[in-house]
């Protein structure tokens, strides 16, 4: 299956070069040695990138390798000035980070609708002969060459922007969470890595309101070294605000895996764990009354819900939780 989720491209970009000055001289009946006239050369189109907020992954820049804006026109005579070459927009999801291939360095964050950051210059359009007349040369035979273009690498990167995200080894029960308390649609079966890419889901609450929750695939020990899926995974929830997260109650040892969730997270960036967060202990359903008090025991000291994505237990406790959290002044 070929997943329309795709949050990582590398693409050459190439701004336009500049248009050459002209270097003409006025030629008219009764004006037998006009002076200079050579207009200016047009500046090169830049490239921009722009967020879009209607974009959800960089899918359709999957086969995109090369960008190239237009190069500008030449000077003409009369001192007409070359067109501008036209700038490219290239548009991306809010949550991308645009890198420069070679370096790594970060040359644009797009988190606003709208928002455009310049990545390349356009090169500058030479100027035409009359900047170079001068008492001692009248007729400058010479004019600018217009400025190259410049060419780079860049690599974009989407880290998903959502409230909330979801954290916890495979099979969870993450997607079947977001499933209940959203539109979204997961994929779901009874085997861990079912979730690949992030599933976002708008989850309603009360009196009209709602906030974005972020499905990721399943950590596992070793994430913040690459392995599963990683890296990938992780760079995901640096934007979320309020981190759920969930083990579920037939878990062997909760305090134990909540506490391996913590270190991977801790690993990968330690600023993670400066964020707001709240234990679910998930498929409740599966516990008796005596289960269910026994559970109390196994749970770390953390502010906790006990969820049952099945039967709607403890959800609409769970989403004020959330709420709360997300609305807490920092």
């Amino acid at each position: 299956m070929t997943s329309n989720f795709i949050d990582y491209v590398k693409i050459n970009c190439r701004s336009g070069k500049g248009g050459a000055g002209s270097a003409h001289f006025r030629r008219e009946k009764f004006v037998p040695k006009g002076g200079p006239d050579g207009g200016d050369g047009g500046r090169g189109g830049s490239i921009f990138v722009k967020g879009n907020s209607q974009l959800w992954t960089l899918l359709h820049l999957r086969y995109t390798r090369h960008v190239i804006a237009e190069a500008g026109g030449s000077g003409g005579k009369q001192q007409r000035s070359g067109a501008a070459g036209k700038d490219v927009f290239i548009e991306v999801p809010l949550g991308t980070l645009v890198k420069d291939a070679e370096t790594g360095k970060v040359v644009a964050e797009i988190t606003a609708h709208d928002q455009s950051v310049i990545i390349l210059e356009g090169g500058r359009g030479g100027q035409g002969n009359t900047h170079f007349k001068s008492s001692t040369n009248q007729t400058p035979r010479y004019a600018q060459p217009g400025e190259p273009g410049q060419e780079a690498f860049f690599v974009f990167e989407l880290k998903v922007l959502a409230d909330v995200g979801l954290v916890g080894f495979p099979n969870a029960g993450k997607s079947t969470l977001l499933s209940v308390v959203s539109a979204a649609k997961p994929e779901i079966a009874d085997y861990p890595f079912t979730t690949l890419v992030p599933n976002l889901g708008m989850v309603a609450y009360r009196d009209m309101q709602s906030f974005v929750m972020a499905d990721i695939p399943g950590i596992i020990e070793g994430a913040h070294e690459g392995r599963g899926l990683g890296h990938r995974f992780l760079r995901h929830i640096e934007r979320n605000s309020v981190l759920l997260f969930m083990i579920p109650a037939d878990s062997e040892d909760i305090k134990k895996e909540y506490q391996v969730l913590i270190n991977e997270l801790q690993e990968y960036n330690p600023e993670l764990l400066d964020k707001k967060r709240l234990l679910a202990i998930s498929k409740c359903d599966l516990l008796d009354e005596e289960g269910l008090t026994a559970l109390g025991k196994k749970v770390p000291k953390v502010p906790h819900v006990l969820i049952s994505s099945h039967t709607q237990m403890g959800i609409m406790k769970l989403k004020d939780e959330l709420w709360q959290m997300m609305n807490q002044p920092d």
